[in-house]
């Protein structure tokens, strides 16, 4: 599974660098280190929908407050 988090400058603003902490922390409590690919790239041109995420092509807005319940429901339920 590829997991993309922006850290454009908008998505930085908006909390990426808490998404993406957060990802590394539960992808490793959970050992998926070896089914999840965890990557960054720079603006995905959804700036206005908050923290720009893609999994496996497919758009998600996250913040740093719903994380949690994006990494339960979209990515754990879908290794």
């Amino acid at each position: 599974m590829k997991v993309t988090v922006c850290i454009g400058s908008s998505c930085h603003i908006k909390g990426s660098r808490q998404v993406v902490e957060r990802l590394q922390y539960l992808i490793h409590e959970n050992n998926l280190g070896d089914k999840v690919d965890l990557g960054g790239t720079f603006c995905m041109g959804q700036c206005q929908k908050g923290v720009c995420v893609t999994v496996d092509d497919e758009f998600y807005s996250v913040t740093p407050d719903t994380v949690n319940e994006f990494f339960e429901n979209q990515i754990k339920a879908n290794v």
